[in-house]
């Protein structure tokens, strides 16, 4: 039997040794959509509304396709580390292992089809 305090159990990174890194990736991709929301809208809106030649133009130029492509990359990762801690929280055994991985290949398909579909405007 150990004779462990409440301190010497609570030390190190935790019972999973991935919640400082998980924590931080949402922070990092916060600060990151932070800074890329208020630009997408900004590029985005000035195109809203115009004819399909106009917006293949406006993103057939570096910057606004840079800017959709790092948001929908940015926010797909953080959407994912987000649903991620939710299933975690709220889901047990199997189902939450399912859980994981399903949302996680939806995150994946979503980013590779919008920076695909960027890339295939902007190319």
């Amino acid at each position: 039997m150990a004779y462990l305090t409440d301190r010497k159990r609570a030390e190190g990174l935790g019972s999973a040794k991935s919640g400082t890194e998980h924590h931080w990736s949402m922070m990092v991709s916060a600060v990151a959509m932070a800074i890329l929301v208020p630009l997408f809208i900004f590029t985005f809106g000035r195109i809203l509304g115009a004819p399909y030649e106009e917006v293949i133009a406006h993103y057939s130029r570096p910057f606004p396709a840079i800017v959709a492509a790092l948001t929908i990359a940015a926010g797909m990762m953080h959407f994912k580390n987000g649903v991620q801690a939710t299933i975690e929280d709220y889901m047990q055994g199997t189902a939450r292992k399912v859980a994981i991985i399903l949302s996680i290949c939806l995150c994946y398909a979503l980013a590779g089809v919008g920076l695909f579909a960027i890339a295939r405007i902007a190319l």
